[in-house]
């Protein structure tokens, strides 16, 4: 996230102006943020992550979506929207065209610009999300991964070289070196 908007603004001003905006903007009651650009290593290891949930999705009702597609919280209190690098639903009542708001599995890839902002405010957010029973941290410098679930109180487990990455919310095990496939750390840099 970086610099707030100076006028509070309608959702509906925010949806429509997301439609012909050549950045994009998460929106936080009332307020925008643009959204900073990514580095090679996280688009690679989204991408990634894509193919592999894909996959092992078809047959189900559920989808994988990338960080183009918005994730609504709206509670009494709050009414956000988040671009998570990858979300999941497995909500058929999930049809909005613009966002969804069942997601059952969150993921973020952290950089320095937004791991503070992923790993407090965004996650307090993510955590008033119903459905949402797991939420993953991944590092782009380092194999590491934080799996954080609901039905664990939100501790995490944390997955680093050589472990196998077990993602509970959609029933899959993998090793953790096909999500950072194609990435030498030595040029992350």
């Amino acid at each position: 996230m970086s610099v707030a908007a100076q006028l509070k603004i309608s959702v509906t001003d925010y949806l429509q102006g997301e439609l012909t905006s050549d950045v994009k903007h998460e929106y936080v009651n009332g307020e925008a943020f643009a959204m900073v650009g990514v580095r090679r290593s996280h688009d690679t290891i989204m991408t990634n992550l894509i193919a592999i949930l894909h996959t092992h999705l078809r047959g189900t009702p559920c989808r994988v979506h990338s960080g183009e597609m918005k994730v609504r919280l709206q509670t009494a209190t709050d009414d956000c929207f988040f671009y998570p690098d990858l979300h999941i639903t497995c909500a058929v009542s999930d049809v909005d065209p613009h966002f969804n708001s069942q997601p059952r599995l969150i993921v973020e890839i952290l950089s320095e610009s937004t791991e503070r902002y992923d790993r407090s405010d965004k996650f307090h957010y993510y955590r008033k999300l119903e459905s949402l029973e797991e939420y993953v941290l991944i590092a782009q410098d380092t194999q590491r991964v934080e799996c954080y679930r609901r039905n664990n109180q939100w501790d995490f487990e944390l997955y680093q070289a050589g472990d196998n990455v077990v993602f509970e919310s959609v029933e899959l095990s993998l090793n953790i070196a096909d999500v950072y496939e194609g990435l030498s750390f030595d040029d992350l840099n």
